[in-house]
């Protein structure tokens, strides 16, 4: 049993979360929450003072290629494949507020 979270305050927070455990859960729960709260009170007592904080360990990296202007087909020989066609763009039908 933890000395920093008690049976029954894991079986009040569960029945505010309005979760049904029985009375084996709540001593498991509580060993399991005694435990991380344990293992936060390791961590806390490190002295992190010199290390700067941070939102993840490894740097990000854009991995997009940069836009590049490049020959693509010919908007009017498209268009004029497409099945319907309005004001320069590709008209498709309506599926929104459709009664189905």
């Amino acid at each position: 049993m933890s000395e920093r979270i008690s049976e029954a305050d894991v079986a009040k927070v569960a029945r505010l979360a309005r979760l049904h455990l029985t009375g084996e859960e709540v001593q498991r729960m509580t060993a399991q929450l005694g435990g991380m709260l344990e293992h936060f009170a390791d961590v806390d007592a490190l002295d992190l003072a010199e290390v700067e904080p941070m939102t993840q360990p490894y740097p990000l990296v854009n991995v997009l290629r940069d836009d590049v202007v490049a020959p693509s087909l010919d908007r009017a020989e498209v268009l004029a494949a497409a099945p319907s066609a309005e004001d320069g763009r590709f008209r498709v039908p309506p599926i929104i507020g459709l009664e189905g």
